[in-house]
């Protein structure tokens, strides 16, 4: 079995520079040109693992970022003007997710033919592994018309989408419209390129103190996605919007991230637009953010652990110079020793009068941020109100930010008592250059209350614009059609919009250079913005999102 699907082998990140010196034939998987995998046996995953190896190293695991109109956006308008009349046509869409009913109407033409240009399974070892990749199937659109006028689909492109995340994601991107549903995507005649995800790995949940049923995503996987639809652009010679509705709360929300330093040089380069959900952490009480400036130099943080959470992690980030300590109560105040910064180390701690266990590591410098991280992970916690002490040894101000995980990894019972609602904006959606997309109800223009909110940890202005996120219809697997509402279809609904511009631009020859940050400054030119609101803020960015008031901005100069 390759071993990046083999469980008993950690996929460790590593930068692709120092990959010659770490390969012994077949342990090293390349990622792009920043980083690749290397895998090494993970014996029994000892969450001190965490510890020997680096943070960073371990893969970010992401979540899901979703559970009507295309007038509010001005979709519609821009598509009946005959002098503009964007559909997409000539433009990729690549969709990066839990995968897709590849035979619903949605995904067909009007004679019954897949729109699904070229597919990546990375969950079925059955086919032909693409090229330049290690594992998983490609599918052609020739290989999915073949299926769908087979008696057995399945038997021909054995790839289905349980969850059904993908495919609506792809639906309100790029759907075949339903005019008795009243259904369209935004841009149903551009050339889909699916990737389906496969989950985590359970060694790499283990480490991570994820639940073993969790569904999630783990950061390795997603980049390989993004450059399969990278190479699917260069191979059919086209533009190509990548859309990523999922997050993560893992990691300093800096844009720093493997994930999000590659998303952000991709979006510099001339035909590549990168949408990205800001994610629904907005109103969880999952963050927490202290500044302490007078003495006592220490901060008490009130944590609520519910029942149903035996299992989590949670993250302190500190600003530099601050050196951080820190010391754990639980409920019935038996407390932990004080735990100081420093390198490679992991501290464990049972505690007596109940069942809890929880791994401290106090690092000093993460290698990707260089800022101070301390990593919490739970097991079996009593549950209760727990407290933590973040103390300056040397008696200094600081100030720190700690998230919990998000999406379904953790329960609504388990939250910070004073929590924050800011700075709430997931991974990889902190980097500059994509377009970082929140979600707003079209039906009475209010913001989302789960929508992240700015700004990144080191003040970069994020999200940059806000889309209709709030029961878009959307395709539901087996032929139906239901709705879905969060950050992931506004997110899906803005990469239309761009798709929209790279037709103009560059199927139309009108301006063959555009990259796709400069969709997104013309987007975030043409936005609506209320006049009792001052922009940008961390709640809407630079506004709503109106692609028809940015082809007018064109006509009138």
């Amino acid at each position: 079995m390759s071993k990046i699907l083999d469980n008993s082998y950690y996929d460790l990140m590593i930068s692709t520079a120092l990959a010659p010196t770490y390969d012994t034939g077949d342990n090293i998987t390349y990622l792009n040109r920043q980083n690749s995998l290397l895998h090494i046996p993970a014996g029994s995953g000892d969450p001190c693992d965490l510890g020997k190896y680096s943070y960073s190293s371990f893969p970010t695991i992401y979540t899901l970022a979703s559970t009507i109109s295309l007038e509010k956006s001005g979709v519609t308008t821009v598509q009946t003007n005959p002098y503009l009349a964007l559909f997409g046509q000539g433009v990729l869409v690549a969709v990066i997710d839990t995968g897709i009913d590849y035979r619903h109407p949605a995904f067909l033409f009007n004679d019954g033919t897949s729109r699904i240009l070229t597919m990546w399974d990375q969950t079925d070892q059955s086919g032909t592994i693409p090229d330049e990749f290690t594992f998983g199937s490609e599918y052609s659109r020739e290989q999915i018309n073949a299926a769908l006028q087979s008696p057995d689909p399945l038997s021909v492109v054995p790839t289905t989408d349980v969850l059904g995340h993908g495919t609506a994601m792809a639906s309100i991107l790029a759907g075949s419209p339903n005019e008795q549903q009243g259904f369209s995507g935004v841009v149903p005649q551009a050339d889909l390129v699916i990737i389906k995800l496969k989950e985590a790995k359970p060694v790499t949940k283990k480490v991570s103190f994820i639940p073993e049923n969790a569904i999630c995503y783990q950061e390795s996987d997603l980049i390989l996605g993004i450059r399969y639809a990278v190479t699917a652009a260069a191979r059919f010679n086209r533009p190509v919007v990548i859309c990523i509705a999922l997050g993560s709360s893992q990691g300093g929300h800096d844009g720093r991230s493997a994930t999000s330093a590659y998303l952000d040089h991709l979006a510099l380069l001339p035909g590549n637009g990168v949408s990205v959900a800001a994610g629904n952490e907005g109103n969880n009480q999952r963050h927490y953010y202290n500044a302490t400036t007078a003495p006592p130099y220490y901060n008490d943080i009130e944590l609520r652990v519910g029942s149903s959470d035996t299992l989590f992690a949670m993250e302190i980030w500190s600003y530099a110079p601050a050196r951080l300590s820190i010391d754990i109560s639980s409920p019935n105040r038996e407390s932990t020793q004080p735990v100081y910064p420093g390198l490679n180390q992991c501290r464990k701690f049972n505690f007596i009068f109940n069942q809890t266990t929880i791994y401290v590591n106090n690092i000093i410098f993460e290698e990707e941020t260089g800022e101070q991280l301390i990593l919490l992970r739970f097991s079996n916690p009593l549950p209760g109100i727990w407290y933590l002490r973040v103390q300056s040894p040397e008696n200094e101000s600081f100030s720190f930010h700690s998230w919990l995980p998000s999406g379904d990894l953790l329960s609504d019972d388990t939250f910070f008592l004073d929590s924050n609602p800011d700075t709430t904006i997931t991974s990889p959606a902190n980097a500059r250059h994509q377009l970082t997309v929140t979600a707003y109800n079209q039906l009475n223009d209010s913001i989302l209350a789960e929508s992240g909110r700015g700004y990144t940890r080191i003040g970069q202005i994020k999200p940059d614009i806000a889309a209709p996120g709030f029961e878009l219809t959307c395709a539901v697997p087996g032929g139906l059609y239901g709705t879905a509402t969060g950050t992931g279809a506004a997110a899906a609904h803005a990469a239309g919009i761009i798709a929209m511009v790279f037709e103009w631009a560059i199927v139309r020859g009108n301006y063959l250079r555009i990259t796709g940050n400069d969709a997104n400054r013309l987007m975030v030119s043409g936005a609506i913005r209320n006049p009792a609101n001052t922009y940008p803020n961390n709640i809407w960015g630079y506004g709503q999102v109106e692609i028809n008031r940015l082809f007018e901005r064109f006509t009138s100069t």
